[in-house]
């Protein structure tokens, strides 16, 4: 996988809404209405990331969930990263 630019990231965020760039990583805080609202999130999410063998940096607190994606052997951002965000967006 090859690291994206700040550019191709900046292009490719207008289509992933509450996603932005923290720490050198695609993130986003997600917000349910229970506990068990945010870990049947989470439930369906580790299904896609398995299929994707991509796993991301996650955070959970009863009903928050904060993710952060990366791609450790490219040292940054790349396609993979912006797969999963976009898969995690669909699972709302």
């Amino acid at each position: 996988m090859i690291r994206l630019s700040s550019e191709k990231i900046s292009e490719e965020l207008k289509n992933l809404p509450g996603w932005s760039v923290k720490d050198e990583k695609l993130h986003k805080d997600f917000e349910f209405e229970s506990f068990n609202q945010a870990f049947g999130f989470m439930t369906r999410a580790a299904m896609e990331i398995e299929k994707m063998n991509h796993h991301p940096e996650w955070f959970n607190v009863y009903n928050r969930i904060s993710v952060d994606l990366m791609t450790h052997d490219a040292g940054g951002i790349t396609e993979n990263d912006i797969q999963l965000a976009k898969i995690l967006n669909s699972l709302l």
